[in-house]
């Protein structure tokens, strides 16, 4: 009886858990994945303290993201339209689209490379057969199903979890490097930062979980949003830091999981450059045998299918509240045509990079240096309005909110610029 019980408080937790935990997850998209493996095989435990920064910081950036669609009833790019100059406005919501439509390329290119990978076959059908698919799903499939489905699709990340534990590795070592970088600096080295900090702090999810605290006021009748009923507020906000913070800590476990394994198996064995999807599979041997490759298309198809409707739909929503359309997942495609072609466009752009004829794995690590870039200013728009009296009402960030937001701002600030100045070198 006591076991019965904790599987239905479980099953309960879980149910509680939804735009937090989605956004989690889709940070570990293909990009994420490749990106994190490249950094483990090329610069083995060098890199890995990123990662005890980047937990507190996205966590903070994301209860801002959350706090403002909660508070305010509307999304980002409205809320930024309300403080901000329109031309700002648009410019931030142009970076967003065209930062979202490289990573929706690179992510299904890489799915594309990885089915292949498992069952033969021309990677350009595959790749197509992704798009349409997606596509197709979120036409026509209400949100609110597609979301159920969305949660239990992010325990196959779990799989490098597992790596960890059957991989030989010194712990003592692994705490060491976690705690203090030592890794050189090197244009390499600050360019792998700048695309590991633009994969986990990425723009695309600023705006979708904005986006989808909206959505969840939309769900019931009696949720308002807090500047017109206050009193939701305890509520809400304790949801909203047990959601975000869950969603966190799995989008870094998976990460840490992932940079551990490969530099475990392909940095230890001197495979230091990934090249192809094979390479990437190389590390989930330990565990999965002659099963590696499958364990890694499911892992990359099923992140895929998981981060292009997130992509396509942040994008789609940042252009949509700017031009004041109908925004809504749960909308027939009938009901809010703009929304949707913004979406059908995002994606089906993305299959340009398919047939651009650059390698899928390096595309996904090229798609995350380009939202680190991005990710600076619009980080600091979305402090800015959690800040604005006008917009937040008694609910503007409090200090340590601000404080963790701003500093991520700033980490964020000094990686784009070493970046720049060791290119430049």
């Amino acid at each position: 009886m006591p076991s019965f019980r904790r599987r239905l408080r479980s099953i309960a937790l879980i149910e509680k858990l939804g735009p937090g935990l989605i956004t989690g997850a889709a940070d570990d998209d293909p990009s994420g994945i490749a990106t994190y493996s490249q950094a483990g095989a090329k610069f083995g435990l060098g890199l890995i303290w990123t990662l005890l920064l980047t937990y507190p910081l996205m966590s903070a950036i994301q209860l801002v993201s959350a706090y403002i669609g909660r508070v305010t009833g509307a999304g980002l790019a409205r809320n930024l339209g309300e403080v901000l100059p329109r031309g700002v406005v648009t410019g931030l919501v142009v970076l967003l689209f065209v930062a979202n439509t490289i990573n929706i390329g690179a992510d299904l290119a890489a799915m594309g490379e990885a089915a292949s990978l498992v069952a033969g076959g021309g990677p350009h059908l595959f790749t197509l057969a992704f798009a349409v698919g997606s596509l197709v799903l979120q036409l026509f499939l209400p949100y609110h199903r597609y979301a159920r489905v969305l949660k239990w699709l992010t325990m196959v990340l779990f799989a490098y979890v597992a790596v960890v534990f059957m991989v030989k590795l010194d712990w003592a070592q692994v705490a060491r490097a976690l705690v203090w970088p030592r890794e050189p600096m090197t244009r390499d080295a600050v360019m792998m930062v700048v695309a590991i900090f633009g994969t986990t702090i990425s723009p695309y999810l600023f705006f979708w979980q904005a986006a989808q605290e909206v959505e969840e006021i939309d769900k019931k009748d009696s949720r308002k949003p807090l500047t017109e009923a206050p009193a939701q507020a305890r509520k809400a906000f304790r949801r909203i830091r047990l959601d975000t913070f869950f969603g966190m800590a799995v989008s870094n476990l998976v990460a840490l999981a992932i940079m551990l394994s490969t530099a475990a198996t392909l940095h230890a064995s001197g495979k230091a450059d990934i090249q192809t999807a094979a390479d990437a599979a190389e590390a989930l041997r330990p565990v999965a045998g002659p099963f590696a490759f499958a364990l890694f298309g499911l892992g990359i198809v099923g992140t895929g299918l998981l981060a292009v409707p997130v992509l396509a739909g942040s994008a789609a929503y940042a252009v949509g509240e700017t031009r004041g359309w109908t925004c809504s997942l749960e909308n027939k495609p009938w009901e809010a045509v703009g929304f949707y072609s913004v979406i059908g466009a995002a994606t089906l752009l993305g299959l340009a990079i398919d047939w651009s004829g650059l390698d899928p794995m390096k595309a996904l690590v090229w798609s995350a240096v380009i939202n680190g870039v991005i990710a600076l200013p619009m980080m600091a728009a979305l402090m800015y309005v959690a800040s604005r009296h006008e917009r937040m009402g008694p609910f503007t960030s409090n200090l340590p909110l601000k404080l963790f937001g701003w500093l991520a701002t700033a980490v964020m600030a000094a990686a784009v610029v070493a970046m720049g100045v060791t290119t430049v070198k």
